[in-house]
């Protein structure tokens, strides 16, 4: 006789319930409010000027090529489509993109790459200890728990002076044993736009060789911050100064693929034999998480950076976002004398130093929808709502909410 205390029926009864996404709450809040002033600052995703996520030019010409060109939908193996990746290396890498101790594959999104890179680290040493700056990106420790590593933190962010806590950060990771591993933001920091200067990159570098640490190094809003190439130098300092990193790359916000999820993971290893090993795992751990990748982002994203035309329009494009969000940041830090720190901060957000119950309140009072942490996402505003927001968020600040 089936026991309903321990059979099937009782499997999932051991689940514990799990809060929903608080961000993606925003969505449907947003959504449902019928105010017509209201303004998101939640989801990051890129907008123009009117408020709209666009296709970008390049990517919906190369949707056409491929829409005329494509002769099959079958399989390209658990390495997705090397073309794709090939394309991404001098982007990511420069100078050092060729050579055999350089290795990549395209992966579901930047957050594929990521859990790809923690899989292969765990398998290589159960439990490894993965240093994160705090704040960061929400969904980091969770991947890295979920893929069986230890997670220890370093200071990273001071939201009093909108700045990097490099001095605590240099403390934390000189505490570091061999073997650790490092997660450092390659540009445009989510959520608090505070970026390392060139110098401190150099200082980091010469930080993460000495004690052998391994760097892996999360460039998801390449092109976003200073332009294509000052985006990747602080990366690439790294990458040059040890014989080990992975790097995990996402094309959701400098090609606009959100939903394509388009990404690759690349591997340097300067050790052939320790690279071979490297190569077999990946593809190994590819294989078993998601068989084979999705097909269509890496494809638009390869036939735009291997045409001419389309990789300089993609470009200019790019640059176009890139000013518009820089312009947003200057007038916000022009509004107030309180927004000045994000001045020196980069890419599409910045993390304000207000209260949940001050968040709650520019929601409720003001139409203003925004992450419980006081993450913003300028790309949600525009010239018409930057002074719109400011009023709100001083009303905010020197009112019964101060």
């Amino acid at each position: 006789m089936l026991d309903l205390n321990t059979g099937p029926a009782a499997l999932f009864d051991r689940l514990r319930p799990q809060a929903p996404d608080a961000l993606l709450s925003l969505i449907s809040l947003y959504r449902n409010d019928p105010r017509p002033q209201k303004i998101d600052l939640g989801v990051g995703v890129y907008k123009d000027e009117a408020g709209v996520t666009p296709v970008l030019r390049a990517v919906k010409a190369a949707e056409r090529v491929l829409l005329e060109t494509q002769a099959s939908k079958s399989y390209l193996g658990p390495e997705g489509d090397m073309g794709f990746v090939d394309a991404l290396k001098p982007i990511v890498f420069g100078g050092s993109a060729d050579g055999e101790a350089l290795f990549g594959v395209q992966t579901p999104g930047g957050t594929g790459a990521l859990r790809l890179a923690c899989e292969l680290i765990n398998a290589a040493r159960p439990g490894a200890r993965i240093w994160l700056g705090t704040p960061s990106w929400p969904n980091h420790a969770p991947i890295f728990a979920a893929a069986g590593l230890t997670t220890a933190t370093y200071p990273w962010f001071d939201p009093a002076t909108q700045s990097v806590r490099f001095d605590e950060m240099l403390a934390a990771l000189n505490k570091a044993q061999a073997g650790d591993i490092v997660i450092l933001h390659g540009c445009c920091h989510n959520p608090t736009g505070a970026d390392l200067t060139l110098d401190q990159w150099k200082t980091v570098a010469h930080v993460v060789a000495a004690r052998g640490l391994l760097p892996l190094i999360d460039l998801a809003y390449q092109g976003l911050g200073e332009g294509l190439e000052a985006d990747a130098a602080g990366a690439r300092l790294v990458i040059d100064a040890v014989d080990d990193a992975l790097v995990a790359y996402s094309c959701d916000k400098n090609f606009g693929l959100y939903r394509e999820r388009t990404g690759a993971l690349f591997a340097v290893n300067r050790n052939p034999d320790r690279a071979d090993l490297v190569r077999s795992n990946i593809l190994a751990l590819a294989r078993a998480n998601w068989s084979m990748p999705p097909d269509h982002g890496a494809a638009v994203a390869r036939i735009v950076l291997e045409n001419a035309d389309l990789n300089a329009d993609w470009r200019a494009e790019l640059e176009e976002m890139r000013l518009r969000i820089a312009s947003v940041r200057m007038a916000l830090a022009d509004a107030d004398p309180r927004l000045d720190g994000l001045r020196r901060q980069h890419g599409m957000f910045s993390l304000l130093p207000v209260s949940p119950a001050q968040v709650s309140h520019l929601r409720s009072a003001y139409a203003v929808y925004m992450a419980g942490s006081g993450r913003i996402n300028l790309a949600g505003l525009t010239a018409a709502t930057v002074p719109v927001f400011a009023q709100a968020f001083a009303a905010c600040l020197e009112g019964e909410f101060a």
